[in-house]
């Protein structure tokens, strides 16, 4: 995955359209019943799927601000790591799944995140619980398993908003099996269900778009409120004590090193070449002048392309490029004006 994916944790959310779409398949109950988001962002597609008064809403999210916005929509929240969290088997009527789009991180660990965070949740599903999973489309192998074993009358959709395009996006909406469901697969069964499976993902299998208007509903059962545990480490006061810890400040001189800040004067007169590398190293930095010629200076090491033609006498022309670097000089006013010097 891209540094930039990693770095916002892979946080791909649902676009409001298509949660919309995804709520129309759905009949909540009059009486309360429990929805449960393992990876729930900033809680906005999860709040419009389960988009009725009597829906109990859990969330999870590993970042704390996206899980500070998700408070806002959602009525109970964790912070922390889903797969540290322990929630009671057969205990929630629907279960709303986006994993992260990634490999598991670690030695021997080569599972796919989706796989992973499928295999962790889906058994807080009551039997007859709704499964709504939102995953790209070629990632129904690793999770095909899990869902020809434990789940019934799925359904898939292709989302069709231009993120969700991109990616890929697929929404599968399933029903949990019970106990004795499952016992009465034969293998056969399951291996044909697989093979199913893996010609959505390879697209042998047309995938319709997922529409406003639904050709199935799929009834969530009632249930009560549950009690999600936190077993994983306290992220927000590791993150607090870790500044203070003896670890932390000994190695924070080799990965935070202070800025030089050189005081007094050469021994020797300085040359043009010494003056121009302590200029693009930084040190000559600084505000200078006063009044209107007051003005901010800082400068910068640039790469500059100087090219060359030349015609011989066949008339063959020949565009040779030369890199070199140069020095460039930024000045910004008191009154506003910039000026560049090269």
């Amino acid at each position: 995955m891209r540094f930039a994916a990693k770095a916002k944790m892979a946080f791909y959310p649902l676009p409001v359209l298509e949660a919309e779409r995804i709520r129309a398949f759905l009949r909540f109950p009059e009486n309360p019943c429990v929805a449960v988001d393992p990876c729930v962002g900033d809680g906005v597609a999860f709040r419009v799927v389960t988009d009725a008064p009597p829906v109990l809403r859990y969330g999870i999210e590993l970042d704390s601000y996206r899980a500070e916005q998700a408070r806002e929509r959602v009525e109970s929240m964790l912070q922390g790591n889903a797969l540290e969290t322990h929630c009671p088997v057969e205990s929630c009527s629907l279960l709303y799944l986006n994993p992260p789009y990634d490999h598991e991180l670690g030695q021997g660990q080569n599972q796919r995140m989706e796989q992973v965070f499928l295999s962790h949740t889906y058994r807080w599903l009551k039997p007859g619980g709704v499964l709504v999973l939102v995953i790209p489309a070629e990632r129904l192998v690793e999770c095909s398993g899990i869902l020809a074993s434990h789940f019934r009358d799925a359904r898939f959709y292709r989302l069709t908003e231009p993120l969700c395009v991109r990616y890929r996006q697929i929404v599968l909406l399933a029903i949990r099996r019970s106990r004795r469901e499952r016992e009465r697969l034969q293998d056969s069964d399951i291996t044909r269900a697989r093979l199913w499976y893996s010609g959505f993902a390879r697209g042998t299998n047309p995938l319709p778009a997922l529409q406003s208007e639904p050709d199935v509903h799929y009834g969530v059962l009632e249930s009560g409120p549950v009690r999600l545990v936190y077993r994983g480490l306290p992220l927000d006061e590791v993150e607090d004590l870790l500044p203070r810890s003896p670890a932390y400040r000994q190695a924070g001189r080799l990965l935070f090193a202070l800025e030089p800040s050189p005081v007094g004067r050469p021994l020797t007169h300085l040359h043009a070449g010494h003056t121009a590398l302590l200029a693009v190293g930084g040190l000559l930095n600084g505000s200078f002048g006063s009044n209107e010629d007051r003005h901010i200076a800082t400068w910068n090491s640039v790469k500059v392309v100087d090219k060359t033609t030349e015609e011989d006498e066949q008339g063959v022309i020949t565009i040779r490029e030369k890199e070199r670097f140069s020095n460039e000089l930024t000045l910004v006013f008191a009154t506003g004006r910039v000026a560049t010097l090269k």
